[in-house]
Formats: structure tokens, sequence, C-alpha cells
């Protein structure tokens, strides 16, 4: 080279300059290390919620007053199980004074309260062990469902659906003594196992299920569905025998895990109606005790809460608009699976759920709306979203879980 010849100048690597920036370092994470962080800030800033609503919570029947996180996440019906893990079952129900089957541990099912109390023989107390178990199924829910939301969506879009799932509105639930968070864990494996046709594994997933939360009846409903649409579109998608004898039978295996706990409760009691009766004790606060006629509660709740004719108006158009809802182009990008589940949960809990401050944690199971919702890539629309999910997080907090003294408002 002459030594008039200027020296080249090495322009600086493009990828390398740029990969210090928080956005293009978050792109080259891992994606299930990216599902973990988006799941500890979400668990972060509930925490932050639950401390200052425990800060400032009088003394109730369950703490004393400015209990501290692990106490004040043990509420409400974290205390049957808690009591479940202590004593079980009982084999003659609770009556009230005048003869009606009273609340009692029969509303509720085993898996979680006995894999909490695994926790507690090591030495683990009650409250620490129940949060803790909450919070690693809520994080392998979270998981799944990115591994779910991916069969159907964009990278981006299958992250932004795991950022709605963990900022819900009832979110904080994963990470109170409640079973919801193992029941999302079980329904997201399911679900997944069901997209991706892996019929066999999904036996002994239902049935942990079914004994954690109710659904299984629901999800047999799915599965009888899901056999229907393959037989009539097999000419396109092949079903070949093997696959249907495998998909019928574990649809059956659902139907009878869903019928297993009301029939042990009859075994165990005597009383056939067990189960059914001790679930209607919690809404004879409202309506007194009354015969479950599948269909009727949601009209009961609309005559209680809002009078005629807004009480059977309003139950016809929020059904209506859920269905038409699922045939938006943003639901459809789910498929058909994951939109048939939300058919079947919205009709099961239609027939037999009577709507009260409880209505929102039951419905959370429908969280695969969640990528429908994560379709649009507005940074609009998805800050918006994030923003108005922990308002109405903090509100259903507010509303639901904090204790007044006088509070008909249970989550």
């Amino acid at each position: 080279m002459s030594v008039h010849e200027p020296t080249a100048v090495r322009e600086p690597d493009p990828f390398r300059r740029g990969r210090w920036s928080p956005r293009v370092r978050w792109r080259l994470l891992p994606s299930w290390v990216r599902v973990v962080l988006v799941y500890a800030a979400a668990r972060l800033v509930t925490t932050l919620f639950v401390l200052e609503l425990a800060r400032q919570q009088p003394g109730n029947a369950w703490t004393q007053a400015h209990p501290g996180l692990f106490a004040y996440s043990n509420l409400w019906d974290a205390r049957w199980y808690a009591y479940i893990a202590a004593a079980g079952y009982p084999t003659e129900l609770p009556l009230t004074d005048d003869g009606h089957v009273a609340e009692n541990q029969w509303a509720f099912l085993p898996v979680y309260p006995g894999i909490v109390r695994v926790l507690t023989v090591v030495g683990v107390p009650w409250d620490v062990a129940s949060v803790v178990i909450a919070l690693a199924a809520g994080l392998g829910a979270a998981l799944v469902f990115h591994r779910l939301m991916t069969r159907f969506l964009e990278p981006d879009q299958a992250m932004f659906a795991v950022v709605l799932f963990c900022v819900a509105p009832v979110a904080p639930i994963m990470q109170f003594g409640y079973a919801e968070a193992l029941g999302f864990l079980w329904l997201a494996v399911a679900l997944l196992l069901l997209v991706d046709r892996r019929y066999g594994w999904l036996a002994p997933v239902i049935v942990v299920w079914a004994f954690t939360r109710p659904g299984a009846l629901a999800f047999a409903l799915t599965l009888g569905l899901h056999w229907i649409v393959r037989w009539f579109t097999r000419a396109r998608d092949p079903f070949p025998m093997r696959e249907r004898v495998a998909a019928a039978s574990v649809a059956v295996l659902a139907g009878i895990a869903g019928l297993a706990w009301p029939a042990i409760a009859w075994a165990a009691t005597g009383d056939p109606g067990a189960y059914t009766d001790t679930e209607l004790a919690w809404r004879s606060a409202y309506i007194g005790y009354v015969e479950l006629v599948p269909f009727t509660p949601w009209f009961q709740a609309g005559d209680w809460w809002l009078g005629q004719p807004m009480g059977t108006i309003v139950p016809i158009v929020l059904v209506v608009s859920f269905g038409v809802a699922l045939f938006t182009p943003w639901v459809r990008r789910l498929g058909v699976d994951l939109r048939l589940w939300l058919a079947s949960y919205a009709l099961y809990v239609l027939a037999v759920f009577f709507p009260q401050s409880s209505t929102f944690r039951i419905l959370a199971p429908l969280f695969p709306i969640a990528g429908a919702l994560a379709v649009p890539r507005s940074p609009w629309w998805r800050g918006g979203l994030v923003v108005v999910s922990l308002a109405l997080q903090f509100g259903w907090l507010l509303i639901a879980w904090r204790i007044d003294g006088y509070d008909w408002t249970p989550p």
C-alpha cells in the first residue's frame, strides 16, 4: 500500500452497535427467559398492590390488622384449602338451622391442598407454601401458554399474549392461596396437547385437572366437538381410525372425570346431592336455597341484580355478543380447537354458575382470548391494554379481596 494512500477506517458493525440497545437485547433472549421475566415483573407489580392493601387492612375474621404479605394472600377460600389439608372432608354434611346443607369442604377439590401439604410436612408454613405453589404453577402456565400461542401467532404477538395473561385483572389469584394457578397450568397443557393432537397424553392431565378445579366437563364437550369437526373435515385433514378411537376415548374419560367428584362426595356422605347442595349453599345469600336447574342461574342473577326486564335482556345480549366474538378475525386466528374451548367453557359457566363477585375469577379459564387481543401491533393498543388491565387488577383487589368488615363480595 502506498504511503500516500489513506488507511481504511473500519466502520462499526451495526449489529454489534445495536445489540446493546434494550430492545435488541430483549429479542436476543431465549423466549422462555422472556416469559419468566414478564411473569416476575407482573407479580412484582401485583405484590406492590397487595402490600399497600395489606397495610390498610383492618382486623378481620382471618387476620389481625395490617397483616403480612403471606397472611394477606390467604384470605377467603384459601382457608378452606388449609382446613382440607388439616381435617379432610366431612362424612356428615353440616346443616344450617333450617336444615339446609351449609358451606363446607366438598366445594373444593383435593389436588392443590394435597400438594401444599407436602411442603408443610417439611416445615414450610402453610401461608408460605400455598403462595409458593401458586406462583410456581402460574409460571408454568405462562410458559405453556406461550408455547400454545406460538402455534397461531407471530413471536411478538405470542409474547404479548403472555403479557396480557400475566397482568390480567384477576392475575393476583396466581399468587394467592387458591387452586386457580394450578388449574391454569393443567388447562394450558391440555389445550396444547389437544392442538398438537397428542390424545394419549391428555388422559392423565385431564384426570389430575378434574381434581384440581372444575372444568373437565367443559373439556369433554370440547373434545366431542373436536371429534365432530375432524370427522367432517377428514377429506382435507385425514382422521385415521387410531386417532378417532383415541380422541373419543379421552372425551369419554373427561366426562367421567368431570362427574367423579360429585360421585365421591355422594359415596362419602351417603347424600346423592352432597356436591351440588354444597355449591348451592354459596348462592343462598342471594336467592335462598333453590334447586340447580341448568341454564337458569344467569337469569336468576339478572333478576336479582337488575330486575325485569333487564335481568332477562342482559344475559341474552351477553350470550349473543360472546357468540359473535368467536367469529371475529382476531379470535379466528386462534384456530378451531381454542375457539371450541372458549365456547364450551362459556356454555358450562352459563349452565351452572350464578353470577356474583366471583364471576371474574370463574371466567379466568377463558384466558386463551388473550391471544386474540394480542393480534394488533399498535403500541397505543398494547400499552393501553396493559394500563387498563393493571387498573382493573387493582380494582378487583379493592372490590373482591380487601375485607371491609361487612363484605359480601368474595373473590
